[in-house]
């Protein structure tokens, strides 16, 4: 990313870029910002835009050819069009040869590092990939928000925020703007404030069931599954995610086992750091058996769900009551 930075900021472009990854708020941040930087005034003669998967690499290359009119570049952005994960005649070997007048942006949600694509982009331009950013470094950049509103939080309720949020920038953006609001004429952000209007995401509602379930209140983990019923959440998700907090669960114990501290359990699992703080709590309430056990009875019932032998709804609400109990 500090390459495409420099390339901004120097005005110094290459003639093909491939922006991807699955912090998707960056990827779009970047695709902004580039598109500004390339046709800094309205320019609709020189600009062009493709997007989805019935793009054709023959019409790209026809554009591509068309010398810019009263201008210095021609740009053409392409979005999600499937290039780099399906196969893809033509346009790799075009790269190889773009004229200097063009400047192409890839801007995809899939990508196969093995296509001949990506190993174009990769020597004949530039190739970002924008990653899940880790706590810390999203905290520095949600105070950076909150500095330049006038606003404070500690620590401890800024740890309940991005609970609440997950790791995606986009939505942590959105809550924060309701926070932001919601605040209006005060300095400090409380945990009451965060309670009240932030939304709690799909899989942080799963996690405080687990909680309920290790804590063995059933009508707490009841309650939450229903609401997410009543969401319109489907009953084989939740089993999905319930399998995987149990098996997080169990990946956190053993390497806490292993010697391993907070923090470079956090790196290796991908988890934020306060969470495996509170996975390392949840740990200690089961042996490494019984999280097996809990996870490959998940597998099991959904089985039992596939071959009829039990309704999705009432699958995942057993495995809950055995769970709690």
């Amino acid at each position: 990313m500090k390459s495409l930075q420099e390339d901004i900021k120097n005005q110094n472009f290459k003639n093909v870029y491939l922006f991807f990854g699955e912090e998707d708020y960056l990827k779009q941040q970047y695709k902004g910002r580039m598109k500004k930087a390339l046709m800094p005034e309205k320019d609709d003669m020189n600009y062009s835009y493709f997007t989805g998967k019935k793009t054709e690499p023959k019409e790209v290359i026809g554009l591509a050819e068309t010398m810019p009119f009263f201008a210095e570049r021609r740009v053409i952005f392409l979005e999600d069009t499937g290039f780099f994960k399906n196969q893809c005649q033509d346009l790799p070997e075009y790269l190889s040869q773009l004229p200097e007048y063009l400047c192409m942006v890839f801007v995809e949600s899939e990508v196969d590092k093995r296509s001949r694509m990506y190993k174009a982009v990769k020597k004949y331009g530039r190739v970002i990939e924008f990653s899940s950013q880790d706590t810390e470094t999203i905290i520095r950049w949600v105070l950076g928000i909150l500095n330049r509103e006038g606003k404070k939080i500690t620590r401890r309720d800024m740890e309940l925020f991005l609970e609440k949020t997950g790791n995606d920038m986009g939505n942590i953006e959105k809550e924060l703007e309701k926070l932001v609001c919601y605040t209006m004429g005060r300095e400090i952000i409380t945990s009451e404030d965060i309670e009240a209007v932030c939304t709690v995401q799909i899989s942080n509602h799963i996690f405080d069931m687990i909680r309920a379930v290790t804590e063995k209140k059933q009508k707490k983990a009841l309650d939450l599954y229903y609401d997410l019923l009543s969401l319109k959440e489907p009953p084989m998700r939740i089993l999905f995610l319930l399998a995987r907090q149990f098996n997080l669960i169990m990946q956190v114990k053993e390497l806490s086992r292993s010697g391993y501290d907070q923090s470079r359990i956090a790196k290796q699992t991908g988890l934020q750091p306060f969470v495996v703080r509170n996975y390392l709590s949840y740990a200690r309430k089961y042996s490494t058996e019984d999280l097996r056990e809990a996870v490959e009875e998940c597998v099991r019932t959904e089985e039992k769900v596939k071959t009829g032998y039990i309704t999705d709804t009432m699958s995942v609400e057993l495995l809950l009551v055995k769970f709690s109990s």
